[in-house]
Order: structure tokens, then C-alpha cells, then sequence
């Protein structure tokens, strides 16, 4: 067996190959960016053989990197979003929709009216809202003719079940955790559930067999890397990083911020149920036998900072913002309320449309900045007073993501959630996730307790934010909220 675990993490605006020793060191890193799309308002797509090109590419290099043999190749990525492709050409047959992609509104509202919403929590653990892939699959097979010209061909999964594809030439699987996001599986059965698939109008025979998130799911074909290596981890990007972050006991309670922000909280073999729009998820699979966690999913974190980047020019680095926010003793009243994909938990209002509010004559583009930043800190309030109330409390917070390197971001939420928060030495714990689901799936790590036990220190922030101040903030905030709502 070889020494080193390849994984493939492919993002929403880029994609990478990570090269991992088995002690979880991160041995390199080829990274390169992905295209995407906004063809009317709403709507994000992006262009799947392109996703394919670019992530064998980065693997690639990668492999060629390696000074030791590879064991095995684990895969995390983007959930929901969800690819259209011929089983016997192994092309896409249309664009990738995003799980940004918004296009399903209007029919989520109609089958919500029709009652179906209940039914469809009970069984999936989700809600009906354009970030699952659903009502996307239902709206592609309605709206791209080609999608139902192509009969038996016609392939439909998640990202990894696109990549797991093209690497072995017509594998064609999907990990449970992916399979969980789609509001087409069973989560307590495990299964595709026929009246879901009846109600979308998905055909089961589209559709990729559900496996563990660990195992031998088959080799790639050799002439991708000159041997042929072995897939043994898959996992959608959350669930990986809760996994990277060693959750594995009830109440670990671990939040992602990169283009979005996702909270997972470990909750042992039972489907959990929530009072408060929070979703229940499976946390990995493994020897057939699921566990879950409840999740509260933020649409917009980084990508409001990308904006004020690209589109605003307020900074030219993404590294400039916490200088920019440090600038200046608070927000000078400026609340940004980054709805710019609707409003995620546990709100779920699709329309909903970024904002701007308490601006002055007095304020500047460092205010703007630190109101950004601080409304990623002030939805994750929302989150976690959301789970309080559904019985569920965070003992501490476990952050990672690229964006959770910003020392200000770190300080600001052990401030105003009143709780220590732990970021890892690696902030890249979802692709070190995929890593020990791989190591675990080729037999280099007996449990993933054994896969953890190498994890690195991490730096710990308190809070040193008084009481009302604390009060106030979430009361503005509250009120921001409630303009954005109100005008929906």
C-alpha cells in the first residue's frame, strides 16, 4: 500500500487537488478556477466537462508530485449542485445547476402550498427550497429537451458522482451524505423514495446506486494517472469538514465559512428533528449503518466579500478586509444583510434581497467591510439561537474554511456568540475529511478515531464582548433582518 492520500475538493469557484501523508499533513496543493455563470437573475450555472478538466488536471499534477505511491483517492464537493450527462459518451448534456441557483422558486412555493413540505421533512430532513437538487432536476427535465430525448442514456448526480464517472469510465454511485442534499433520498431507509421521485418527475433509472461514504468503490481508468488508483472516500464538502474536524460524538458542533457558511452539529444514529427550519442530514455512511447531524446552511459568507472585491472594488485582496475592518471601532451603524441567494436558515426565503441599511454621510468603505464581516458573525447568532430552541447547544465552536483564517472573523464570533471557538492549525479540514474517509476505505486507518488521532493543535478565542453590547448588536441586527423580510 502507498504512503499518501490523493483528494480531489472540488469547489463552487474553484477546484484543487490536495496531496495528504498519512499523518494528515497536507504534502501540496494544484488549485485552479472554475467559470461561472449568471445567464438570467438568479440563476448559477456552471459548465460540468469543465469542472471534469480541470479538477483531472489538478490531480494530475499532483500525482506527478508525488514522491511516495498513492493509496488511494478520496473526493469532497459542492452539494446540490447537480449535472446532466450521457452514459455513453460520458459528456455533459447541459449545465451544471448551482446550489447558489434560485430558478425553482416559484414551484418550491406551489408545492409548498400544495402541502407537500411535511412529507417531504419527515422523509428527507429537508425543506422544499431551491438549494436542493429537486426542483432543479424537475425544472431541467421540464425545460432541456435534450435531457428527456436522451431516455436510458440520461445520467443525473452530484458533483461527485460526475467526477466518480469520468475517472473509472461509467461507475456511476453517489455517497450517502451527497445522496442526503438531493430531497429524493430516504434518510432513514437509506434509499431513493419512489412517491419523491414520483412528485419531481425524476426517473430512477437516471439515478446513481447510494453507498458509503468509505470503501472500495472502484479504480480509476489508468491512462488518467498511469496506474490504477483506487477511490475509497467520498463525501459532500459539510460532512467532510465535520469529519476533518473530528465531530464524531453527539453535540460537536462544527461551521464551514467559505462562499457560504454551514453549521453541523453531530447527532449520533438518530434522524433529528427541528421546530426551527434547521435540516437534518446524514454525516457519513459507513458499513451501510448512518449517522446524522442537524445543519443550519447560510447561502452567502465569502461571497459577499468577493463582491465588495470584485464588483465594488473596495480592496484588491481578500486579505485587505480585516485591515479594513480593524480600521475602524465598529460598523458605525451599517448593517449588511448579504441576502444576494435569498435568506438560508432558518429563515428559507428565496426572494429575499441583499441590503445595505443605517448608512450616513460618515460612513465609509471600511464600515461597509466590517458590516459584511460581521453579518457572517451575526447570521451564525441566528443559527445558534435557532438550534437552542430546537434542545440543541454548542458547548464550543470548531470553525474552518478558508475564510475562518480572518482573525477578525474568529474573535468576532467568540465575542458575540459568549463561547470559546477552536480553529485547527489546517482551516482545510474538509479536504483532510476526504483524506481519512480514503485512508479508512483502502484499510490505512481502522475507525475514523484512528484516522483523527494525528489532528493538529488548534488556536482557541474567547470572548471579551460585553453584555449589552452584545444585546444591542443582535437587536440591530434583528431589525435589519426584518426590513429585508418585510420588503420580500
Amino acid at each position: 500500500m502507498g504512503d499518501n492520500l490523493l483528494v480531489i475538493d472540488e469547489g463552487t469557484t474553484s477546484t484543487r487537488a490536495m496531496l495528504f501523508a498519512r499523518d494528515g499533513d497536507c504534502l501540496g496543493i494544484a488549485q485552479k478556477a472554475l467559470t461561472v455563470a449568471y445567464p438570467a437573475p438568479g440563476w448559477v450555472e456552471q459548465d460540468a466537462d469543465e469542472i471534469w478538466a480541470l479538477s483531472l488536471a489538478c490531480a494530475q499534477e499532483m500525482v506527478a508530485r508525488s514522491s511516495n505511491p498513492i493509496a488511494a483517492i478520496g473526493i469532497t464537493n459542492q452539494r446540490e449542485t447537480v449535472v446532466f450527462w450521457s452514459r455513453r459518451s460520458g459528456r455533459a448534456l447541459a449545465p451544471a445547476i448551482v446550489w447558489q441557483d434560485r430558478r425553482t422558486s416559484a414551484m418550491c412555493a406551489k408545492l409548498r402550498e400544495e402541502g407537500h413540505e411535511p412529507a417531504l421533512q419527515a422523509k428527507t430532513g429537508l425543506l422544499l427550497d431551491p438549494y436542493f437538487s429537486a426542483t432543479k432536476i424537475a425544472w431541467a427535465l421540464a425545460n432541456w429537451p435534450q435531457l428527456r430525448e436522451a431516455g436510458a442514456d440520461l445520467c443525473i448526480g452530484t458533483i461527485e458522482s460526475w467526477l466518480v464517472f469520468r475517472l473509472t469510465g461509467g461507475l456511476h454511485v453517489s455517497d450517502a451524505t451527497n445522496a442526503s442534499r438531493t430531497a429524493l433520498m430516504d434518510i432513514r431507509r437509506g434509499c431513493w423514495d419512489q412517491e419523491l421521485l414520483d412528485l419531481f418527475g425524476v426517473p430512477r433509472s437516471a439515478l446513481p446506486e447510494i453507498v458509503d461514504c468509505a470503501g472500495q468503490f472502484g479504480t480509476c481508468l489508468p491512462e488518467h494517472f498511469g496506474a490504477p488508483l483506487p477511490i475509497c472516500g467520498l463525501a459532500g464538502d459539510q460532512q467532510a469538514a465535520a469529519i476533518g474536524q473530528g465531530c464524531f460524538r453527539p453535540g460537536d458542533t462544527k461551521a464551514t465559512y467559505g462562499t457560504g457558511a454551514f453549521v453541523l452539529t453531530h447527532s449520533g444514529d438518530t434522524q433529528p428533528t427541528s421546530n426551527q427550519r434547521l435540516l437534518a442530514t446524514i454525516a457519513w455512511q459507513l458499513g451501510g449503518q448512518r449517522r446524522y447531524a442537524l445543519e443550519g446552511s447560510l447561502f452567502v459568507a465569502g461571497s459577499a466579500i468577493q463582491w465588495l472585491r470584485d464588483a465594488i472594488g473596495l480592496f484588491a485582496s481578500s486579505a485587505d478586509c480585516e485591515a479594513l475592518a480593524r480600521s475602524v471601532a465598529d460598523s458605525g451603524g451599517v448593517e449588511f444583510v448579504p441576502a444576494f441567494a435569498g435568506l438560508g436558515a432558518p429563515h428559507w426565503r428565496p426572494g429575499a434581497r441583499g441590503a445595505i441599511l443605517g448608512l450616513t454621510l460618515g460612513s465609509t468603505g471600511a464600515h461597509i467591510v466590517r458590516a459584511a464581516l460581521e453579518a457572517v458573525v451575526n447570521q451564525t447568532g441566528e443559527l445558534r439561537r435557532a438550534f437552542a430552541a430546537d434542545g440543541v447547544e454548542w458547548a464550543r465552536l470548531r470553525i474552518d474554511g478558508a475564510m475562518a483564517a480572518n482573525d477578525f472573523l474568529a474573535q468576532d464570533l467568540a465575542d458575540l456568540l459568549d463561547m470559546e471557538v477552536e480553529r485547527p492549525a489546517n482551516v482545510e479540514t474538509t479536504a483532510l475529511g476526504a483524506a481519512m474517509l480514503a485512508g479508512l476505505g483502502c484499510g490505512m486507518f481502522g475507525s475514523l478515531e484512528d484516522a483523527a488521532a494525528a489532528r493538529e493543535n488548534s488556536s482557541k478565542f474567547t470572548p471579551a464582548m460585553g453584555n449589552e453590547v452584545r444585546a444591542k448588536r443582535i437587536t440591530r441586527w434583528d431589525h435589519a433582518v426584518k426590513a429585508v423580510l418585510s420588503a420580500d
